[in-house]
């Protein structure tokens, strides 16, 4: 396939693509001799995990290091399994943050509705 069939496909745009590859975040496409970028399917495969990675909040530093790692080889196992869990880690309190926050706004909007209806009870009771 070709960028913008792949760009397609995935929802993402060409320069998107050329940029992932330029700072190392997806590994080289192959080429023709002309220089034009061939997606084979574990290209694909692999874009897809890091859209899917990005979208869940996961830094392009840590996604840059794990490709750089598992390019290396199987050695960097253990690293790559690392840098897994410190984003995974980071997501759970990302969602701990989110759910405070939540928390907080239905604590807010309980009031304002327990407001309202004391409003509503004083107004008919005054009518």
């Amino acid at each position: 396939m070709n960028i913008s069939q792949v760009a397609k496909q995935l929802d993402l745009t060409p320069t998107t693509l050329r940029y992932y590859e330029t700072i190392g975040l997806i590994p080289p496409i192959e080429r023709t001799s002309s220089g034009i970028r061939v997606y084979c399917e574990a290209d694909i495969d692999w874009i897809f995990t890091i859209k899917c990675m990005r979208e869940a909040g996961l830094s392009i530093d840590s996604l840059i290091e794990y490709n750089a790692l598992y390019l290396e080889g199987e050695e960097t196992y253990q690293d790559r399994k690392e840098i897994l869990l410190k984003e995974r880690q980071n997501l759970l309190d990302k969602i701990n943050d989110i759910k405070l926050t939540l928390d907080r706004l239905d604590y807010k909007i309980s009031k304002y509705y327990k407001d309202e209806k004391k409003i509503y009870v004083k107004s008919r009771k005054i009518s």
